[in-house]
């Protein structure tokens, strides 16, 4: 009998278009033998629906005619199972509900890869891939996961974060990274992905113009150092906290002093690369991206770089697999994490095909991890029988844990 497995994509986020194409391009790669593949859109009010058409990329052009056509549910657990279960309920001509063993959530950015998703599905009481909920959390704090990272001995930049009442007082703000930092200083979203609001700044103008933009996406920034003669490096990693292997690494080519978001998956570019059918055509997410695979690095710093990469992806408690993006300094030669990406786009298959795993056996690993977590979470234990409430009285009382 084949595992049925609800590949989620889309969701509340400004990365929509990137997890449709991603989620889409792993629904093309999974070995139709072994999954009954059921493709789930997240609209960007993050409500589910399923249909014959939602898993072709071409009526994604249409996308208020695709939903017309296709079913809203909801997921409800009966009878020991989570069902889709269509919404509003139909007495007559309704859709059969459909089961779902494990859930495979593809989605970028804020509300959906940050745990938000993954508290959802976990609610429901069903495996899932990827990281799970407190480690999805971390990853997309870009602040926290380098303070957890530095406590693991691994090198980051120093970064200071300021919130919306600083930016309410910005004058006074920018004053204080002139302090710290100096120039240039780069300003990212705290929780965000893509590039997406990210500015270098090598100037108070172009620092207040790079707060204004960050601000638009998150109510947190986080500024550090900018690495002026930077290169970046990039390495996927597969497994769990236990256990991880690192995939080959990239050189992403960009356009501008930071990788943007059209660079990442608007332009294109005829860079070398590797990937999947159709990877190099435009639309094709992260692997449509510029990008020489393999990196040319000495092969002690491509070791030194996956072996830090594994070490990142088992401190953050990562899951399935996940992207760490990491900074040259080409005046040092000193090597710095940047970020990582605990969904990476496109799955980063293109980092694993050189080394040998094609992308649909990066898929079955990435479910047969899923499953082990749940028969681990299933040995625990999850309840302490009491009779605690059998002699509660609360006595008019407001109440007490004691």
């Amino acid at each position: 009998m084949k595992t049925k497995v609800a590949v989620l994509f889309g969701g509340k986020s400004v990365e929509h278009e990137v997890s449709v194409i991603s989620g889409i391009q792993a629904i093309m790669a999974m070995d139709k033998e072994k999954y009954e593949i059921i493709p789930v859109y997240l609209t960007k009010e993050n409500d589910m629906y399923i249909g014959p058409d939602i898993g072709d990329i071409a009526a994604y052009k249409d996308i208020k005619g695709l939903l017309a056509r296709s079913n809203r549910v909801v997921a409800v657990r009966e009878g020991g199972r989570v069902r889709l279960v269509q919404y509003p309920h139909k007495t007559f001509g309704g859709m059969k509900p459909v089961d779902v063993d494990i859930a495979f959530p593809i989605v970028h950015g804020t509300n959906v890869e940050d745990g938000a998703l993954q508290g959802f599905i976990k609610t429901l009481g069903i495996p899932f891939v990827g990281c799970d909920v407190m480690s999805s959390a971390v990853c997309m704090d870009k602040y926290v996961s380098k303070a957890v990272l530095k406590d693991a001995g691994v090198p980051v930049l120093d970064a200071k974060v300021y919130t919306l009442a600083d930016y309410a007082e910005l004058e006074g703000m920018m004053d204080d990274v002139e302090k710290v930092f100096g120039y240039p200083v780069i300003v990212k979203p705290i929780n965000l992905g893509s590039s997406v609001g990210i500015g270098v700044a090598a100037d108070r103008g172009e620092l207040m113009e790079a707060f204004d933009d960050a601000f638009a996406y998150a109510s947190r920034v986080l500024v550090e150092h900018a690495i002026s003669k930077l290169r970046e490096i990039n390495c996927s990693v597969l497994g769990d906290e236990n256990e991880a292997m690192a995939s080959e690494c990239e050189e992403p080519i960009s356009s501008d002093r930071i990788l943007s978001y059209e660079d990442k998956y608007v332009n294109g570019g005829g860079g070398k690369k590797t990937g999947a059918k159709g990877s190099g055509s435009k639309g094709a997410g992260m692997a449509n991206l510029s990008r020489i695979i393999p990196a040319e690095l000495s092969p002690e710093k491509r070791e030194e770089i996956r072996d830090l990469a594994v070490k990142s992806f088992k401190a953050l408690g990562c899951n399935g697999v996940a992207r760490i993006d990491f900074m040259i300094d080409e005046e040092t030669g000193k090597l710095y994490f940047n970020e990582i990406n605990s969904i990476p786009g496109s799955l980063a298959f293109y980092l694993w095909e050189p080394v040998g795993v094609p992308y649909s056996e990066l898929l079955d690993r990435m479910i047969e991890l899923a499953l082990k977590r749940a028969r681990i979470e299933d040995s625990l234990t999850f309840t302490f029988d009491s009779n605690i409430l059998a002699n509660a009285n609360l006595g008019g009382s407001k109440g007490s844990k004691n």
